[in-house]
């Protein structure tokens, strides 16, 4: 398991834009911890992709606390029909892989000059 720490510093209109480093596994979470002297405002928007084809990893809006997910893709078979358990229909899910590509953070109404870190946890085996 590998671990990568972006540290985001939004511009003067709450904006910003950061990436990882290039990534090749699974990840398994994207860990946001909110700074506890200058952290974003409340109500902070997250649209995290990947770079290379904006494969969605984590959109949410008016965050206000630290967080954390476990992004996962629907799957499907050779034919492109979604996989789903028998029981009740609920589509099967893995991790979503990034092959060489970089994890792409944008930021929306984080407020002036505030700050955050994202923690990308991915599997490179």
């Amino acid at each position: 398991m590998r671990r990568f720490k972006v540290t985001v510093t939004t511009a003067a209109d709450g904006t910003a834009t950061a990436y990882t480093p290039r990534i090749s596994g699974k990840i398994h979470q994207i860990e946001y911890v909110k700074d506890g002297v200058n952290g974003y405002a409340n109500g902070v928007d997250f649209t995290i992709t990947g770079e290379a084809t904006g494969i969605n990893l984590w959109t949410q809006a008016d965050v206000n606390v630290s967080a954390v997910v476990a992004p996962r893709l629907p799957t499907h078979s050779q034919a492109g029909v979604a996989s789903l358990y028998a029981a009740g229909g609920t589509a099967v899910q893995d991790k979503i892989a990034l092959a060489g590509d970089r994890v792409k953070i944008v930021l929306a109404q984080g407020g002036a000059a505030k700050v955050g870190a994202f923690h990308v946890v991915y599997d490179d085996a």
